[in-house]
């Protein structure tokens, strides 16, 4: 392979709603490319980019895949990025670190929602963007709608470069509006130029003259020669094309079909010929390790070597894979590095390129490149590499919240350990996975993006670590207190034969404000109770409030005190008050109005103004309450509190209820007490599980 520096490379992102035909068109580039032989699909498991088992079983990406190929004197670095929401993490931590994104829409589906949330990634990182409305050889393919749909949906306007011949079976090739040519290709997706159908002539020619327009907008030189001469040269559409998309001022629109190869040598053309390099792109800035400072790094090899991790790979055998993007500096194999983010220092070994699972040798990396070195120790996703001597930590993302939990339990008794390690394992390729131990409900809970990602996770464990588990509904930590009080007598005699058990407190029980927990207050005036007693009758009330009298949830905001009692000088023990202790303080609360808490959750619900009655609707159903509502472009954001228990399976309701166009956050708020209706529905449940 040739040697490219900085000015030759380009790195792009392919985003979009899922089933819009993204692994198969960055299949096609490596193809019409001649960088690979056969033309992998994705139905047939054939891909180089979908190869994990759990994509073949799918059928979808679920995990970012890289590959490269050569075109027109540039390396072009292509990363298929995932379009489930389950998975979006993953692809806006590689818009991150791309120069460009090609956003893929269906020629049948136009815009759908996951094309909305990619598109708003790719804005906020600045990148220029090119769309392409893929798969025009299908049924009801619809070119104009499918623009229609990107200004209404997107509220973006895009320009056309060029317009399909023909639609679904009779979709024959592409219009070239710069050059006034229609192109043909052949099975091997090689185009040729020829006339441009009659029939076509003065649509063509409309939309040339928009082309025109909005080029010139681009460029006020541009725009002066347009407004004096009425029109723009072939050279000047390119030149101010170029500029539109460095400066992300321009959003160029292309059509083709993945499958049929059409509109891929184009496409392939469009990003050497006219996306910027990195050198183009300019600095980026990081902070100061251990100050507030700002610095800029320029993609120039002789600057300090500064990248950033943006994927991880966990394989049991290999060990870990790290995937990273070089933004100055050069990079060689053997080399040693400092982990700017953890303040560590890292070998590397050997680097190489990425194509799909296939790893190819690399000599030296320059600013652009995106490589990946195995077997680093300490490195994870959002880490900054860079030189000893100039240490810099660039921005990472921050992983969306978690929204969706199962609790797991092994298959197979005695691998609670290996879940333990297997989980982290992934969570080092995975950051918004999720994994604790609830210590009131004694559950391992597993949380993620939703239904498919935990599934996706789970088989994940069996395959790569031998780990089977099953997935169960969390129980919910629900809590127990009191509204009332009592004094209570708990008194353990017990006598059978030599010497006796002894043990008389007298306690005062009562609720105390919410989020107290317990407070315990020795009032004992005298000797009635030794001081060497007191303490066990606290310790038997604590072991007896992790088991509430209810459905044996832990006792909280209780406060009891001790004010009275009686011993034996032979009988009594610290064992006897501590059981006086517990057995006083459980026939208490009995007379206190004991009563269950539930969690309560502070909840965000984002969605398009169309299904704001439905959502709140549905929130009130939940026994939930709208606290307040905010705008955010054309979406709302319903702000509400609801119990935990209503929202456990919150997610794929939310995306049914909104086709998939919602999506939601939460914390945990506080405790409420449990409506009596429901409090005897878990009761009666807690005790059909005890029996």
């Amino acid at each position: 392979m040739a040697k490219y520096d900085s000015k030759s490379l380009q790195s792009i992102a392919v985003i979009g709603h899922g089933g819009t035909g993204k692994t198969s068109l960055c299949e096609a580039m490596t193809y019409v490319s001649g960088k690979s032989d056969r033309l992998g699909r994705v139905d047939d498991g054939s891909s180089s980019l979908d190869y994990e088992p759990e994509e073949h079983k799918r059928h979808v990406s679920i995990s970012a895949a890289v590959t490269f190929v050569e075109w027109e004197r540039h390396k072009i670095t292509i990363i298929d990025t995932p379009g489930d929401s389950n998975f979006t993490h993953d692809t806006r931590s590689c818009l991150q670190n791309v120069d460009s994104a090609l956003v893929i829409i269906d020629a049948v589906g136009g815009v759908e929602f996951q094309t909305e949330v990619v598109w708003e990634y790719a804005k906020d990182f600045k990148l220029p963007k090119v769309v392409m409305i893929n798969r025009m050889d299908r049924e009801r393919a619809d070119f104009y709608n499918v623009i229609d749909s990107i200004g209404k949906r997107l509220g973006e306007k895009v320009t056309p470069l060029f317009l399909p011949i023909g639609t679904a079976e009779n979709f024959v090739g592409i219009v070239d509006l710069i050059e006034m040519k229609a192109l043909f290709f052949d099975d091997k997706g090689n185009g040729k130029y020829g006339d441009i159908p009659a029939d076509m002539k003065d649509n063509c020619e409309a939309y040339r003259a928009a082309l025109m327009e909005d080029i010139a907008e681009c460029d006020e030189q541009l725009m002066d020669i347009y407004l004096s001469d009425g029109e723009l040269r072939i050279d000047d559409l390119k030149r101010g094309l170029r500029e539109g998309l460095a400066a992300a001022s321009l959003t160029p629109l292309i059509c083709g079909s993945a499958i049929k190869l059409i509109g891929v040598s184009t496409l392939l053309n469009l990003i050497a010929g006219y996306l910027p390099s990195p050198v183009e792109r300019g600095a980026i800035t990081g902070t100061i390790p251990g100050t507030d400072k700002r610095e800029s790094r320029q993609p120039d090899e002789n600057a300090p070597f500064a990248a950033r991790v943006f994927k991880t790979i966990a394989d049991p055998y290999a060990g870990r894979l790290t995937i990273f993007r070089v933004y100055s500096g050069t990079l060689t194999s053997d080399t040693n590095v400092l982990n700017a983010t953890r303040n560590t220092n890292e070998r590397i070994g050997n680097i190489f390129y990425l194509e799909g699972k296939v790893q190819k040798p690399a000599e030296v990396l320059f600013a652009g490149d995106i490589a990946a070195v195995a077997k680093l120790k300490d490195t994870a996703t959002g880490d900054t590499l860079c030189s000893e001597k100039a240490p810099i930590i660039l921005d990472k993302i921050t992983p969306s919240p978690a929204i969706m939990s199962f609790a797991i339990e092994p298959k197979s008794r005695g691998d609670e350990e290996k879940i333990v390690s297997s989980i982290h394992r992934l969570m080092e390729e995975d950051p918004t996975l999720l994994f604790h131990r609830e210590t009131l409900t004694k559950e391992m809970i597993l949380s993620g993006m939703g239904q498919v990602h935990i599934e996706v996770i789970v088989e994940k464990m069996k395959r790569k670590f031998g780990v089977e588990v099953n997935l169960n509904t969390p129980k919910v930590p629900y809590k127990e207190t009191i509204k009332g009080k009592t004094n209570v007598q708990g008194k353990y005699k017990k006598q059978s034969g030599g010497r006796g058990q002894f043990g008389d407190a007298w306690l005062d029980i009562e609720p105390l404000p919410q989020g107290t927990g317990f407070q315990f207050v020795d009032k004992i005036v005298g000797g009635v109770i030794p001081n060497q007693y007191r303490p066990a009758v606290e310790k038997g009330i604590i072991e007896a409030m992790h088991e509430g009298v209810l459905a044996g949830y832990p006792m909280v905001d209780v406060k009891v005190s001790l004010v009275d009692g009686s011993y034996h000088t032979v009988d009594s023990s610290e064992m006897a008050f501590k059981i006086a202790g517990s057995m006083g303080f459980k026939k208490g609360v009995l007379a206190c109005q004991p009563t269950l808490l539930e969690p309560i959750v502070h909840i965000d619900i984002e969605i398009p103004d169309e299904y704001m009655g439905d959502v709140i609707g549905d929130l009130n159903s939940r026994r939930g309450r709208v606290l307040g509502v905010d705008s955010k472009g054309s979406h709302q954001i319903v702000k509400g509190i609801a119990p935990l228990a209503e929202i456990l399976k919150y997610a794929p309701d939310l995306r049914s209820m909104t086709s998939g166009r919602g999506t939601f956050t939460y914390e945990h708020s506080h405790y409420e007490e449990v409506p009596a209706y429901i409090a005897e529905k878990i009761i009666a449940e807690s005790k059909k599980g005890e029996e």
